[in-house]
């Protein structure tokens, strides 16, 4: 049965079962909010959100593998979420964990090679060690990247880019002249991965909340009212839809 919902940007989307046609993004990054609101909504504690988000990440990650997409980008946990109480973060390390152990199995079986960006500061020992482990694991996967987003800022990643070229520039091994976008995109996090094509964030909000800010300058936007631990594989479909249905023209003139 199709399900059929309305965007943010107001039109009416159906999403039909089957295959996605069209040209499909290289790289889809995702916000995934809402796994509070939905816990409130449904009268459970807020940590009941992140467990039901965490079956969703499955879903969507095997989902876009077996699509064919190059890469997916899940903001995981960012740089201000430490604002948080503790027992949440704590619950959420642990989350991260157990499913770095237990998808370890799915990640093999369908070659998905992982990686993460953001700062190992402050994150526990055994989630960095689950990490390791998982992306070790998964080096020699061919498939799609699976990218995690923890403890990530973007602000902070761009400021640590600038830095690294200005001691370059000091050191006397790189003319500022000779500066170009180029060269501080390979200080990002990111160098060596595709700027993201599609940006989707669920729970309706309206904002890029410090992800990936040089990166998506020219990543489509789609904006569902779906809380994340509601969103599933024809949500996606339908923002694959979107995207292939737009032209983009990076800063040119229609071709029509």
């Amino acid at each position: 049965m199709a399900t059929s919902h309305t965007s943010r940007g107001g039109e009416r989307v159906t999403a039909p079962p089957g295959q996605v046609t069209g040209p499909l993004p290289r790289h889809v990054a995702i916000i995934m909010d809402g796994n509070g609101r939905w816990a409130r909504q449904q009268g459970l504690p807020r940590i009941e959100g992140h467990r039901r988000g965490v079956a969703t990440v499955r879903r969507i990650t095997e989902h876009c593998a077996r699509l064919g997409i190059e890469q997916l980008t899940l903001y995981c946990l960012s740089s201000e979420n430490w604002r948080r109480p503790a027992a949440e973060l704590e619950f959420l390390m642990h989350l991260l964990e157990q499913y770095l152990i237990e998808e370890r199995a799915l990640l093999l079986r369908e070659r998905i090679h992982v990686a993460m960006i953001g700062s190992r500061e402050g994150l526990p020992e055994a989630t960095l060690a689950a990490l390791d482990r998982t992306m070790a694991v998964c080096a020699g996967n061919d498939g799609m990247r699976l990218c995690l987003a923890v403890n990530y800022g973007s602000r902070a990643e761009i400021t640590a880019a600038a830095r690294a070229l200005a001691a370059e520039c000091v050191a006397g091994r790189l003319d500022p002249a000779s500066i170009t976008e180029h060269a501080l995109g390979a200080r990002l996090d990111t160098a060596g991965m595709p700027d993201p094509d599609l940006l989707v964030r669920t729970a309706g909000e309206m904002r890029l909340s410090n992800f990936l800010l040089w990166q998506s300058s020219y990543a489509e936007l789609w904006v569902t009212d779906t809380c994340w631990p509601d969103f599933t594989e024809a949500d996606l479909d339908a923002a694959i839809r979107s995207y292939a249905a737009r032209e983009r023209r990076f800063g040119g003139l229609s071709s029509q």
